[in-house]
């Protein structure tokens, strides 16, 4: 794989973004997230799965530079594939813990929350859903996830102001279940993967699909509508200014 490293040791397999200084998510990245995650869903030596990025950012989302110069069509494309990924994770088989190196932004603060359990870094970074403070959009099921974890009354401040939270804030709202200094960050998340994982894993994939399945259907039900309306919002006139100004101005 060219922008996702996984190595695994003694049942645990680490997922790794690794494409330049904010691991921006474009659509080879996400082909490879899914083939990993498919592969070590499939696979009876894994047991519990731990995604993080390289370097100082988790990941900064959408790589939108690239998406400027895609056709309508072609985004919807990497739209479906992203979203079905969270999908995937969020009913994920086995536990997967996120260990959040740095900045979690927008795209990348949902494949966040699609994971079982979120540690992160003190200091600079934070985690938001930003996407209206660039006139986008976001998607059904990236509103249930945060929904899911935060409850309704945060869940709508956050996404309706794009708050960016650092690490204490995100931890009292339940953004988050750990702060880790980032020293520690791996060994933590390798400690809560083999806490998950130590449980019965028949068991574990029966209770998670439990818990989740009947959410995950109602907003699969109405993510091809969200993603329209994301487009609709991306491509306008309004949005799409916002986008070139930020490539230019940063």
């Amino acid at each position: 794989m060219k922008f996702v490293k996984i190595k695994k040791e003694e049942g645990i397999a680490t997922a790794v973004l690794s494409r330049g200084k904010v691991n921006a998510l474009n659509e080879t990245v996400i082909d490879e997230l899914t083939d990993g995650f498919r592969r070590l869903a499939e696979d009876g030596d894994t047991r519990a799965v731990i995604l993080t990025g390289e370097g100082k950012f988790f990941t900064f989302g959408f790589d939108i530079p690239e998406f400027l110069q895609y056709p309508r069509e072609s985004f919807v494309r990497y739209l479906t594939k992203f979203t079905d990924l969270y999908t995937d994770i969020f009913l994920f088989p086995k536990p997967v813990i996120a260990a959040l190196n740095g900045h979690t932004i927008a795209g990348g603060c949902m494949l966040a929350i699609s994971c079982d359990y979120r540690l992160m870094v003190p200091g600079k970074a934070k985690i938001s859903l930003n996407e209206i403070n660039f006139g986008s959009s976001l998607f059904a099921g990236s509103v249930e996830m945060m929904k899911f974890w935060v409850g309704t009354r945060y869940a709508e401040r956050a996404v309706c102001t794009g708050e960016m939270y650092g690490a204490d804030e995100a931890l009292r709202m339940g953004l988050i279940d750990q702060i880790v200094s980032p020293e520690e960050l791996y060994a933590e998340a390798n400690k809560v993967a083999r806490y998950y994982s130590g449980k019965d894993g028949a068991a574990f994939r029966s209770i998670k699909y439990l818990v989740r399945k009947s959410l995950a259907d109602d907003f699969m039900g109405k993510e091809r509508e969200s993603i329209s309306e994301f487009v609709d919002i991306w491509y306008s006139e309004n949005t799409w200014k916002n986008l070139q100004d930020k490539v230019i101005h940063g």
